[in-house]
C-alpha cells in the first residue's frame, strides 16, 4: 500500500471515529523528562537497594525475573511463549489488556493481531505512535482457545504488571475491555457502567475503554472510544501544562 493510500485510510478511520478537525498545537505532544532522584544512603543491615540506570533496565529486571515463567498452570496449557509488553520505557500513556491472543502468542508482542492494528489506529488518531506509548496485558501468557483467563492465573501474574505500571509511571492508563478494567479495579462492574470515567490508580489516571476485539464486532461503538480517548488527550495535556507551569515558578 503506498503512502498516499495509508493516509487516505487512516483519515477514512480518523472519520468513522469522529474527528471533525486536527490541531497543529504540539503542546500535547511534547514529553517530559523527568530528573532522576538520588538514591537515599541504606541504613547499616538492611537488604540492597538496586539502583537502575532508567526504565528499560528496571523492566528487563522485571521480564528476568518472569523468566519462562511455570508459576501457575498456563505453562502446561498450549502457550508458546510470554508475552510481556512493548513500546516506550518512559511512556506517559500505557495500555493494558486482557491476554495474549494467537498472533501475540506466536510473536511475543501483545496487540498485533487485527484487534491489535486497530489499537495502533486508534493511537495514531489521538496523533501518538505505538513506539510512544507502552502496551501490556494483565495475564503474559495465552490462554487455551482464548478463553478468560481465570482467577488464579491473574493472581500470579498480575504482580508483575503492576511492576511494569510503578517502572513506567505513566500519567495516564488505558484499561482495554471488562476483564481489564475489573482486574485492576477490583469491581465486578461491565466495561459499559465503567467507561467515560476517571480513576485513580497507582499513580496515574485510569480510563476504561471498550476493547479493540468488541469494536471489530460492534463498529458502531467507536464514537464511544473516540470520547474515551478525547479524555486520554485532555488528561494528557493537562499533566503537561501543569508540569510546566510549575517549572516556570521555580526560575
Amino acid at each position: 500500500m503506498s503512502e498516499r493510500e495509508q493516509l487516505a485510510e487512516h483519515l477514512r478511520f480518523a472519520a468513522e471515529l469522529g474527528v471533525t478537525g486536527v490541531s497543529r498545537d504540539p503542546t500535547w505532544r511534547e514529553r517530559v523528562v523527568s530528573t532522576p532522584i538520588a538514591a537515599p544512603q541504606a541504613e547499616a543491615f538492611s537488604e540492597p537497594v538496586t539502583i537502575y540506570r532508567g526504565a528499560a533496565d528496571a523492566l528487563g529486571a522485571v521480564r528476568l525475573e518472569i523468566g519462562d515463567c511455570t508459576r501457575c498452570k498456563l505453562h502446561q496449557l498450549g502457550r508458546q511463549q510470554i508475552v510481556f509488553g512493548v513500546g516506550n520505557p518512559d511512556a506517559d500513556l500505557m495500555f493494558v489488556g486482557e491476554a495474549p491472543g494467537a498472533d501475540e502468542d506466536v510473536q511475543g508482542v501483545p496487540f498485533v493481531g487485527r484487534a491489535g492494528q486497530l489499537l495502533t489506529k486508534i493511537i495514531e488518531a489521538i496523533g501518538l505512535t505505538r513506539d510512544e506509548v507502552y502496551i501490556a496485558n494483565v495475564i503474559k501468557c495465552r490462554p487455551p482457545q482464548n478463553r478468560n483467563p481465570e482467577q488464579d492465573e491473574v493472581d500470579t501474574c498480575e504482580p508483575f504488571l503492576f511492576q511494569q505500571i510503578d517502572v513506567i509511571k505513566p500519567k495516564v492508563i488505558v484499561a482495554l475491555g471488562t476483564f481489564a478494567a475489573r482486574a485492576l479495579l477490583r469491581t465486578p462492574d461491565p466495561i459499559s457502567r465503567l467507561r467515560g470515567r476517571v480513576f485513580e490508580y497507582r499513580g496515574a489516571k485510569l480510563i476504561p475503554t471498550f476493547h479493540p476485539a468488541y469494536l471489530l464486532r460492534n463498529p458502531s461503538s467507536k464514537r464511544e472510544v473516540w470520547e474515551d480517548m478525547k479524555l486520554v488527550r485532555t488528561l494528557l495535556n493537562s499533566q503537561v501544562s501543569s508540569l510546566k507551569s510549575e517549572v516556570s515558578s521555580e526560575l
